[in-house]
């Protein structure tokens, strides 16, 4: 082990905290996101591509996993004692991109009822603040870990996606 590299134990509490944060942001987003599933988003017009609803759950899980094994990986490699690590600048956008995960499944689905259409616009511009945040950790990222950065592609990938969802949400209705 080299002298700057955190201990077994250590990576393992990392890892669970990783992944209990992000399991928090998913649960938050489901929070916001189900009592409108069968509300008002049923009744939307949707463009022709929108996945049927039962595909999201699946697909934002694996994302998690690989957002959470990302964040993780990052800490790992830039751990240099308890209360410094060298790649927090990168864990920054991570949080960043976090905190914006977090805050689109509201202004969406929740900001809809409360401010009307207004509400999708929010989301959209959130959405897009959070490819922009989600490229840059993945271009941070890879200068820590290769894995990491290729990690974040496919939530790339699928934010690109759902910002067409959203953005047809807002042309159609």
């Amino acid at each position: 082990m080299r002298a700057s590299e955190a201990s077994g134990p250590r990576q393992f509490v990392a890892a669970l905290l990783f992944l209990g944060i992000v399991v928090g942001v998913a649960a938050a987003g489901s929070v916001a996101n189900a009592p409108h599933i069968d509300g008002w988003y049923a009744d939307a017009e949707k463009v022709p591509w929108s996945p049927p609803n039962a595909v999201f759950g699946p697909v934002w899980s694996v994302l998690y996993l690989l957002i959470a094994a990302a964040g993780w990986l990052i800490w790992r490699v830039g751990y240099r004692r308890a209360s410094s690590n060298a790649a927090r600048g990168a864990l920054a956008l991570y949080v960043v991109q976090l905190v914006l995960n977090a805050l689109w499944s509201p202004a969406f689905f929740a900001g809809y009822p409360l401010l009307g259409p207004v509400g999708w616009w929010i989301a959209a511009v959130v959405i897009l603040l959070l490819l922009g945040c989600v490229v840059g950790f993945a271009v941070a990222a890879a200068r820590w870990s290769k894995a990491a950065a290729w990690f974040m592609v496919p939530y790339l990938l699928w934010l690109a996606f759902a910002a067409t969802l959203n953005v047809g949400i807002i042309v159609l209705n």
